[in-house]
């Protein structure tokens, strides 16, 4: 724990997982105040069933705990292997790190490998590395791209886990858990458990006195590191399943990270994880079809989950970073596969998963195929031809082989303004500026002043990744050739935008991709604010209003997760008081709705009222993609 003590200006910047909230209330601890938490009670599953989606199983453990470089939990591996649960008692208490207690936010429990000797859940690594700052190693607890990409339903006792599908986690739960765990854990029996955990049990007095100031260093920094977060008004929660992915990127690179309080922004879009079987073929990525190039991508997820980047280092020390940027590509490479999707007419590496008729029920032929008929009339437009059919593989939403050979997919965008989603993610990407360092060497500021430049969040972002990137690419022995480069960024150049030209300037977009797997990605739009395919083709007034996140449970008949309360899940109001639409939680748009008066239908009515035998044999179809 010596990195505690370095003076860097943004040592801090570690500790600000552990929420303010929970720190004030783990500190409080000492003055008599305690609390705890008491996350959802899921009942253990009958059996779990892993889909085949192409990947061996070798292939998959590896990728569920592949090192991505994070220091997601700011504490030593030890710590938390060694904390027990934030529950205030005299007593011993069960292991925070025991996989029941991780999976009552979310996370999976994993299988004990040699990726995961300790048995820690689906999306958890080790992360041994050296801190590119004090230039000493660290041995902390970080998150890889499973922790955010493995989806899981139950139906009647079994659990269906799914590669690459949008997670059921609650990221702040369980950083709140963390922040109070250390706060009991200055308790004195508690700490003397925690101590013979950490140490040993025939650990001498002085070296569990400098283990009681390192606790109290950890505790005391991050909550004043949290302090200075409060007053920033406007953050919409976010819950199982979701997080405000690009604002927590962008805090965590241009104001914790830089040390740059200005830059901290609320959040304000909380989206719900995106599926990413298919993605790494498509021309552009995220909701808001925002970033080109996978690499870019990929290393700027990295860097918001809290990478390690030293952004003031001199010469050839700025920049420097834990981001194993080879790790990112194999990744990427397991993601697409190692052919061409338009020649193997099929995306090869990781698959949708296809719909388990052995557990969730038989799907209706002859009421797919009515579907099948719908969803050329209501959905191709704008998803394009659905994957199963020749028409997708030969189709011009191919774009023409670029110098490398490949093809990649353009899915259908529609701007905000048509289809009436809510407007936070794309519009908030769009509005945000940051401030950042001259020396820095961005360009395309907006204005200058005192040594800094302010600048368009997205490309600052995109210009900051790509420096990481080149930086490790420079650092190796030898440096990489362009073409390696080229080949490692996925043969696409670092492109970033926040919309589409329209009559009134650039106008923010989502992506409209393909629909495959779609049935196993619930809850739908962007910010997950509709619970199943049923409601989503169903007219705005027969949506719920507000629906519980981390119910697990599926709805095979209306296809998504069931609505009603699990106690201790979070509640998402997508709607106020007076019945109006929250922004950040809204879930209007993409309506099937005949207008009451068709010279003023709702805004985002995309097509007529689907009556109920329509919606079932569309619904019934979907489960086929």
């Amino acid at each position: 724990m010596d990195e505690l003590n370095a003076p860097h200006p943004v040592r801090r910047r570690r500790l600000r997982g552990l929420t303010a909230a929970a720190l004030i209330l783990a500190v409080a601890v000492g003055a008599g105040r305690a609390g705890s938490l008491d996350p959802p009670r899921y009942g253990a599953p009958a059996r779990v069933v892993w889909l085949d989606q192409g990947w061996s199983e070798a292939e998959r453990s590896w990728y569920h705990h592949a090192y991505q470089g994070t220091d997601t939990l700011p504490l030593p591996y030890a710590w938390f292997l060694a904390l027990e649960q934030p529950v205030p008692s005299v007593t011993a208490v069960g292991l925070l790190s025991d996989p029941a207690y991780l999976d009552r936010f979310g996370f999976i429990p994993g299988v004990r490998d040699g990726n995961n000797p300790d048995g820690l859940p689906v999306g958890f690594a080790r992360i041994r590395a050296t801190d590119p700052i004090a230039g000493k190693p660290i041995d902390h607890v970080g998150f890889t791209c499973a922790a955010c990409h493995t989806g899981r339903l139950t139906y009647r006792g079994t659990e269906v886990l799914v590669d690459g599908g949008p997670a059921l986690t609650d990221v702040n739960g369980l950083r709140k858990a963390v922040a109070l765990s250390l706060g009991l854990t200055k308790a004195p029996l508690r700490f003397e458990r925690f101590a013979a955990r950490v140490l040993g049990p025939g650990a001498g007095l002085a070296a569990k006195a400098r283990l009681r100031v390192e606790l109290t260093t950890l505790v005391a920094q991050g909550l004043g590191m949290e302090l200075g977060h409060l007053g920033v008004p406007g953050n919409v929660a976010e819950g199982y399943g979701r997080l405000d992915a690009l604002n927590r990127i962008g805090n965590e690179v241009f104001s914790d990270q830089m040390g740059i309080k200005a830059n901290y922004a609320p959040l304000t879009a909380p989206v719900a994880y995106p599926h990413i079987w298919d993605a790494p073929w498509f021309d552009w990525v995220q909701y808001n079809s925002s970033i080109q190039q996978p690499m870019v991508r990929n290393a700027g997820e990295a860097m918001g989950v809290r990478a390690l980047v030293d952004y003031h280092g001199a010469g050839a020390g700025r920049f420097v970073s834990t981001v194993p940027i080879d790790n990112l590509h194999r990744i990427e490479g397991m993601l697409a596969g190692d052919r061409q999707p338009t020649d193997a007419r099929r995306f090869t590496g990781l698959r949708a998963p296809k719909w388990p008729q052995d557990v969730l029920g038989r799907i209706d032929p002859t009421l797919a195929a009515q579907g099948a008929g719908l969803y050329r009339q209501h959905c191709a437009s704008c998803h394009g031809p659905a994957p199963e059919t020749p028409e997708f593989w030969t189709g011009p939403h191919w774009l023409a082989p670029n110098a490398a050979g490949q093809r990649y997919l353009r899915p259908g965008l529609s701007r905000v303004s048509d289809v009436g989603t809510d407007e936070a993610q794309a519009l908030d990407m769009k509005r945000r500026v940051v401030t950042v360092p001259l020396a820095m060497g961005l360009t395309g500021a907006i204005r200058t002043a005192n040594g800094t430049g302010t600048y368009p969040y997205g490309p600052a972002l995109g210009q900051v990744v790509e420096k990481v990137v080149t930086r490790w690419y420079d650092g190796q022995t030898p440096p990489l050739a362009q073409a390696e480069r080229q080949r490692m960024n996925g043969f696409r150049p670092n492109g970033i935008r926040d919309g589409l030209p329209g009559p009134h300037g650039t106008e923010p977009v989502y992506k409209a991709r393909p629909l495959d797997g779609i049935w196993a990605t619930a809850p739908f739009l962007h910010n997950g604010s509709v619970p199943t395919l049923w409601a989503l083709l169903s007219p705005y007034a027969e949506r719920p209003r507000d629906f519980w996140l981390g119910n697990r449970e599926f709805d095979a008949e209306k296809v998504g997760y069931a609505t009603g309360e699990v106690k201790g899940a979070t509640h998402l109001f997508t709607v106020d008081r007076q019945g109006r639409p929250i922004r950040g939680d809204a879930n209007t748009g993409h309506l099937f709705e005949t207008p009451a008066d068709p010279a003023h239908p709702r805004k985002g009515t995309i097509g007529p009222t689907l009556q109920p035998p329509d919606r079932r044999a569309l619904v019934e179809y979907l489960k086929t993609l």
